[in-house]
């Protein structure tokens, strides 16, 4: 099964998930992710050990397209279970951040098409017992499908391929103004790192929300100033930083609706996600943002911000 051109359009607060099942102590726990992660699902692989790998869930490597080598995954290992053993298994390649990664499945059901005003964030309990790894919650039918954050479960396993900040330069800057900014993501562990980015550059001072529900509910708070008192968007906000896969609203509906408000579109707006690449980029250009960004580019990103700030002269 290859999934190379389910392409939603543009700002329309829906998602496409691929569902699958992990059998864990005799019975099938539900799990999706976003299909735009998804290379495709291929047959169980032959794998090579990688020793140098410390977590028993990474079973090991196998090549894939031109001769890419990709480390696969055991879900059920990952999550307490025992390896995934049937025959019929499937492997899903992914790719996020700019690596490809494979995760061991007990099956896959299909693929389904959601709005994420149907995404419940996890709780505070659910959160703690998945170690972080649950980004949403959706109801299908008659089962709950809990929707993974890869990311965190790659961190987890291999600490050298989380996200970071380390090693990155802090750029001096000629300009000594302090713009807020807008910064939008679902993950806790990515709001701080951004925020201690910023902090240490110096050039900006940053409103945080999780989720582009509370972002627009926000900037209409804003706007309402602005009638208010007569003053500019601009006075009180330069710029927005937006993920995309978030919880109620994400964040291409949200960059639609800041461009398609004649007081907000002023404002630069970045979408800074781990699923940048050539299609969705072309669907951050279609709601009018004015940058995208991988999260492995984090170095770049307070230097893109302050450019697109000048350059409007904010």
């Amino acid at each position: 099964m290859s999934q190379t051109n389910i392409l939603l359009e543009s700002g329309t607060n829906e998602l496409e998930i691929v569902e699958f099942f992990v059998n864990q102590d005799g019975y099938q726990a539900h799990y999706g992710i976003n299909v735009a992660k998804v290379v495709e699902i291929i047959r169980r692989q032959p794998v090579t050990a990688m020793p140098e790998m410390r977590h028993p869930a990474i079973r090991g490597a196998f090549s894939h397209r031109n001769g890419r080598i990709v480390p696969l995954i055991d879900m059920a290992q990952f999550l307490g279970a025992d390896s995934v053993n049937n025959e019929d298994a499937k492997v899903i390649v992914t790719e996020f951040n700019t690596v490809f990664t494979a995760f061991l499945v007990s099956g896959v059901n299909r693929i389904y098409r959601l709005s994420w005003t149907e995404v419940e964030a996890p709780g505070n309990f659910l959160q703690n017992v998945s170690r972080s790894s649950v980004v949403g919650v959706v109801r299908l039918e008659d089962r709950v499908v809990f929707l993974l954050d890869l990311e965190a479960i790659v961190a987890e396993l291999e600490p050298s391929m989380a996200i970071s900040f380390e090693g990155s330069m802090v750029t001096s800057h000629t300009d000594h103004k302090v713009y807020r900014i807008l910064h939008v993501d679902d993950s806790y562990s990515i709001r701080n790192l951004v925020l201690d980015l910023f902090q240490k550059e110096g050039n900006f001072e940053l409103v945080q929300h999780v989720n582009g529900q509370d972002a627009w509910a926000y900037l209409q708070d804003l706007k309402r100033q602005c009638e208010a008192d007569g003053t500019n968007i601009t006075d009180h906000l330069q710029g927005i930083i937006s993920d995309i896969e978030m919880p109620f609203m994400d964040g291409l509906n949200l960059c639609k609706r800041v461009k398609d408000d004649p007081m907000l579109k002023k404002l630069p707006v970045a979408i800074f996600s781990s699923m940048i690449n050539e299609p969705l980029a072309r669907k951050c250009e279609s709601v009018g943002a004015d940058a995208q960004f991988a999260k492995p580019d984090m170095r770049v990103l307070s230097d893109k911000m302050l450019e697109m700030i000048q350059a409007a002269n904010l």
